[in-house]
């Protein structure tokens, strides 16, 4: 993909205005990866948008496409408003509206004129986003598999986790329970450089809480501001793995003990594509393989 999307990504902040259009766009260039969408917030749009759009996609690009779906608005009031109206978002019960999503792409979706072509027969992964128990109750009595929040609410996720599994009835689709959990981890050669470059999303969790919100700064400016050392009340980063190899495999050994999960989706805040890169090479160069799935989580 061309560098200039670096210097889009520091503008502002996250590529999240058009999810079906970013997949295609990373689809169309790869061969092998799966591509999904982490995650449309379906309340803001018609279910059968939302089925054509990952139909098309998974027709294109056939068992590489994840639809991963929320609840939550995604933005300010008034911008959702202009996606979908108040009154839109709330005449169907959000579990209603993922049932809904779900007969679209089924041969026999109610007798009705009504069809998403091409969803039908191209079904992509789907699976429910959510940090607490109410997503994690409906992705477990509609059988889909669930993506624990970790990075968001990470004082949640064991107790959403136990919520899913507790609840979770069979599908055709997916017999058995499946977990994700997206955890944010910072790597880095040592302990101290990984701290350091932490720096800058200390800094900016720091801003959003007094009311000041800014885009992701560099690892130097937040050095300028007080904000590239561990401290030993560490609000900003509660949640976050951050260090060396050895220092983070443990951390995350313990969150897959807790929670039995399947995968992990590793989130990185760093300012420089290179630094980024280097995190996702250090976790995988000879590590990952070292973390074991636990062979049951943490029973209610």
């Amino acid at each position: 993909m061309r560098s200039d999307w670096d210097d889009w990504f520091k503008l502002s902040g996250v590529a999240s205005a058009a999810p079906a259009v970013v997949v295609e766009r990373i689809a169309s260039l790869t061969q092998r990866i799966r591509v999904g969408a982490g995650g449309v917030m379906l309340p803001n749009h018609a279910p059968i948008v939302i089925a054509e759009q990952f139909g098309t996609l998974e027709a294109f690009h056939p068992g590489r496409i994840d639809l991963g779906l929320g609840r939550a608005l995604g933005g300010p009031r008034d911008v959702t408003d202009r996606l979908r109206s108040e009154h839109e978002r709330t005449a169907k019960p959000f579990e209603d509206q993922v049932r809904e999503l779900l007969t679209l792409f089924e041969a026999d979706n109610g007798g009705g004129r009504v069809a998403a072509v091409p969803a039908v027969g191209n079904r992509p992964e789907i699976w429910m986003l959510g940090s607490g128990d109410h997503t994690a109750r409906i992705a477990g009595s509609l059988g889909l598999p669930f993506a624990a929040a970790h990075h968001l609410k990470p004082l949640n996720t064991v107790a959403a986790v136990r919520t899913y599994l507790r609840t979770f009835q069979p599908s055709s689709l997916y017999p058995a329970p499946r977990i994700s959990i997206s955890v944010a981890v910072i790597v880095a050669e040592t302990d101290e450089r990984a701290q350091w470059l932490a720096g800058s999303l200390r800094m900016k969790i720091a801003r959003r809480r007094q009311g000041q919100p800014i885009q992701l700064p560099s690892p130097e400016t937040a050095e300028a501001h007080g904000y590239t050392t561990s401290r030993d009340t560490d609000d900003e980063l509660t949640g976050v793995v951050v260090g060396q190899p050895a220092t983070v495999l443990p951390e995350l050994q313990a969150l897959v003990d807790a929670t039995g999960a399947d995968e992990l989706l590793i989130k990185t805040d760093l300012f420089d594509r290179l630094d980024r890169h280097k995190s996702y090479a250090l976790l995988m160069k000879d590590e990952t393989h070292r973390l074991r799935r636990a062979d049951s989580p943490t029973s209610a």
